[in-house]
């Protein structure tokens, strides 16, 4: 099987450039930690998020749907970090939609 000279010139540009990418992606990941690499153990000098602070904004979404006075139950939302939680987004639509985010 011959390869013509039009593919094999196409595929150099490419070829150079993902080699290009490996080697920075290789020279970025000697210089900082990767996290989760290892999970049993945080890698020494991982960034750490000390403090979240919610605005208003974000307490108002999260209780969307929620009459005041809020339930003690919900009170967890103080303490909640930046991470994902499927608390504060749209679900699913009616009839399952009892906080009316999809309305």
């Amino acid at each position: 099987m011959r390869i013509s000279t039009f593919t094999a010139t196409a595929a150099l540009p490419f070829f150079l450039v993902m080699c290009c990418a490996s080697s920075l992606a290789n020279a970025e990941s000697s210089e900082y930690p990767v996290a989760g690499s290892q999970p049993s153990q945080r890698p020494l000098g991982a960034p750490v998020i000390e403090w979240v602070k919610h605005d208003k904004q974000w307490y108002e979404e999260a209780l969307t749907g929620i009459n005041k006075p809020y339930p003690q139950s919900l009170w967890f939302l103080d303490s909640q970090g930046d991470w994902y939680t499927p608390f504060n987004r749209p679900g699913m639509p009616a009839p399952y939609d009892l906080r009316g985010w999809h309305e």
